[in-house]
């Protein structure tokens, strides 16, 4: 993408998937449009590496399939038939406890248990604990609940032993955040309701699972046989000609007669008839911060945490171990260094190679600035306690994302409510990204799909 100038453009402030999906909804309807992002690399936190013949994601490795957006971009990609879905005839996840690496029940949908017999069979919970499970089917719906925290609503239905051994690390994994903090409403929206109209979180599940029988069928999470770097390379090519690139940090918004002015870092500026800007809500706050301080502080009010993942590459005869799931996690009550490792091999094919074997790590945010080595034998160490692994990796890559996982703490529908209204008063202004509806892959697609709409 070159840069040009003309001020009857849409400027995209951001690069990430939220960005390039509103790019190339403005390069379909033919609207000029230029992309500004401060790294060379576009896709944010969406890169794929290939190591000694291995596909190592060094952010997400999927996304859900329920949620068409990530599959029709993919699709007008021309990369529907690089999809494929989890193994999930293969699917164990094991939760460590007090040392022991312990299946999930089967029948859990999140942390909701929806089989009996595997439930009270696992030695995961304790009796106690189970026995509430089983006594929530007959719960009541509660009268106009409050907001709580994802921790509060599974406490008063399944108890803290379902907090610290389902919800919390569950939900680690995804928002890398606490669930004592995360708003319930926001982060589980879906329970809420059930909890609305059945009272029993179970008896809920249930319903539904009962109503979607007959549905499509297939894969939880999907996919690409060369890793999701695919889908960002062929947006980038698509975009080529079509779409101005200019590679520079965004400093400030302000209005102008005609629409728009940037002002970049090196002090360059350009004009514009539009703007969408889809970058992190906290820089995001920085650059509307004279523009708005209101819209400036509600983003602003937004938390956001850091993740690394750890790559460890073996030749798989050195392992020891049969990788027979598809990995497991850590809850932090049991928590040293590692909060999750995926056994990339077994959860999708194409990945390794049948002589290798990738453990991928992941680690919360609190370590990112301790030196690889240091991180990385402390991580062996774990390894060898849990899965017995003594062989030294063959290869390994590390990843550090700061401040790349945005935190639905208690009262984000509200602020993100506020956001929306706030940014409508400015015409030719929309925002899109993670911090709004939604932080998987197809729901930042939406957003950008939707901020080039709510321009017109």
């Amino acid at each position: 993408m070159s840069a040009t100038s003309g001020p009857n453009r849409t400027a995209i402030i951001g690069g990430g998937i939220s960005g390039l999906a509103a790019a190339w909804e403005l390069a379909k309807a033919g609207q000029p449009a230029v992309l500004i992002e401060k790294d060379p690399a576009l896709g944010g936190v969406i890169r794929t590496n290939v190591v000694h013949d291995c596909v190592i994601e060094a952010g997400p490795d999927s996304f859900l399939a329920a949620k068409p957006a990530a599959l029709e971009l993919i699709r007008e990609m021309g990369l529907e038939s690089e999809v494929i879905g989890s193994n999930d005839h293969l699917r164990v996840t094991y939760i460590l406890k007090v040392g022991r690496l312990i299946p999930m029940p089967d029948g859990l949908m999140m942390m909701i248990p929806t089989k009996l017999l595997p439930m009270a069979l696992s030695p995961l919970l304790g009796w106690g604990t189970k026995i509430k499970m089983g006594l929530e089917y007959f719960a009541s719906s509660p009268p106009n609940a409050p907001e709580r925290s994802v921790a509060q609503l599974v406490r008063e239905h399944y108890g803290q032993e379902a907090v610290d051994y389902l919800a919390e690390p569950l939900l680690s994994g995804v928002y890398g955040g606490d669930p004592e903090t995360l708003s319930a409403n926001a982060v589980l929206g879906q329970f809420i309701e059930l909890e609305k109209k059945y009272g029993s979180l179970t008896k809920g599940t249930l319903v539904m699972r009962a109503q979607r029988k007959g549905g499509p069928a297939g894969s939880l999470f999907k996919t690409l046989k060369g890793g999701l770097g695919q889908l960002i390379e062929a947006l980038t090519q698509k975009l080529e000609g079509k779409v101005d690139r200019v590679t520079g940090s965004v400093v400030s918004l302000a209005r102008t007669a005609a629409g728009w002015q940037i002002t970049l870092a090196d002090g360059a500026s350009l004009d514009v008839a539009k703007v969408i800007l889809a970058a992190p809500a906290g820089p995001a706050s920085q650059i509307v911060a004279s523009l708005d301080p209101a819209l400036a502080a509600q983003l602003a009010a937004i938390p956001y945490n850091s993740s690394m993942t750890i790559a460890l590459g073996y030749d798989r005869q050195t392992l020891g171990h049969p990788l027979n799931g598809f990995g497991f996690l850590i809850p932090k009550v049991e928590r040293r260094k590692l909060v999750a490792c995926t056994w990339v091999g077994t959860k999708f094919n194409h990945r390794v190679p049948a002589d290798k074997a990738v453990l991928r790590c992941f680690l919360g945010g609190a370590h990112i600035d301790e030196p690889d080595e240091v991180l990385i034998a402390a991580i062996r160490a774990e390894l060898k306690d849990l899965m017995g692994v003594t062989a030294a990796p063959a290869f390994h890559t590390v990843q550090r994302w700061r401040n790349a996982m945005a935190q639905y703490t208690l009262g984000h529908q509200d602020r993100v409510k506020q956001i929306r209204a706030l940014a409508a008063k400015h015409s030719g202004f929309a925002l899109a990204g993670n911090f709004l509806e939604g932080i998987g892959i197809p729901d930042c697609i939406r957003t950008g799909q939707a901020a080039v709409k709510q321009l017109h």
